[in-house]
């Protein structure tokens, strides 16, 4: 099986020094990501990082994430998600041509045999998202050009109820009916992938799967209680996994980032170790 491409989401990165929530140094964390993925046995096409880059968009925040993610030796796809600015990170990114100069950052790459969509959910100076019909016009007509090809979308707000309460609160605020009308008539999407949710989270959707994926650092909390409090845990940190297996597709794997004792042999000269 070939690794397609890695997800990393919710990286938060703060300037040198400062700490989110005034507790967590995210940089550490991205730090060892990066390692975790660079020592993966079978080497990505590439890295597509969906959104909350950034924990205020800010220059040297973007700065520090561009150190942090530089021993990346291959492709690195970045989207903006509702702690990120457009200007910013494209400021920050000038080689990322990919970004665009201006408006809404959404663009079609090629990583092995998918076509990369991603979708920009992003409210200026808001935490939720949304999809007007501008952005929904252009998947549209992207999906129309890959007809047949296997395609995967990709957005920071996830177009679903994860069942936590105050994430669904600021989740997407419009166009959810709209993008499962189009994704619904290419039965060739095989993924929409998300972030958002420092969790991974995956829902049947519009006859394709949809999905979140954990944060290389912190995770929400996971309380299904609608008035659940607005909180953060630091459980094991992870990111996604994406193999592409004919005739299956697309495989999605979950893998955890830090030392972990092993591997070890299950069988010794044939046989079951007793």
């Amino acid at each position: 099986m070939t690794i397609s491409f890695v997800q990393l989401s919710d990286t938060h990165i703060r300037e040198p020094g400062r700490l989110a929530y005034g507790k967590l140094d995210t940089a550490p964390y991205l730090r060892r990501a990066v390692e975790s993925v660079m020592s993966l046995r079978q080497k990505p096409l590439a890295v597509v990082m969906t959104g909350d880059l950034t924990d205020f968009g800010r220059e040297l925040e973007y700065q520090h994430l561009a150190e942090l993610i530089a021993p990346l030796d291959i492709p690195v796809y970045l989207m903006p998600g509702n702690h990120d600015t457009r200007e910013g990170l494209r400021a920050a990114f000038p080689d990322h041509t990919y970004l665009g100069a201006s408006g809404f950052i959404q663009y079609e790459v090629e990583i092995g045999p998918l076509t990369l969509l991603t979708l920009d959910t992003s409210i200026p100076g808001e935490s939720g998202g949304t999809l007007c019909q501008e952005r929904l016009d252009w998947l549209e007509q992207k999906l129309q050009k890959n007809s047949g090809k296997p395609v995967v979308v990709a957005m920071h707000h996830p177009p679903f109820t994860t069942m936590i309460g105050h994430m669904d609160k600021i989740g997407m605020q419009g166009g959810v009916e709209r993008l499962k009308e189009i994704i619904s008539r290419h039965p060739n999407v095989e993924r929409v992938i998300c972030g958002h949710l420092h969790r991974a989270i995956d829902v049947r959707f519009a006859g394709t799967i949809a999905s979140t994926t954990p944060s290389p650092a912190h995770q929400v909390t996971l309380n299904l209680t609608e008035d659940a409090a607005s909180t953060w845990m630091l459980e094991p940190p992870a990111y996604r996994v994406f193999g592409w297996s004919p005739p299956e597709g697309l495989v999605t794997h979950l893998a955890f980032v830090g030392p972990y004792d092993g591997p070890h042999p299950f069988r010794e000269n044939g046989k079951l170790i007793d």
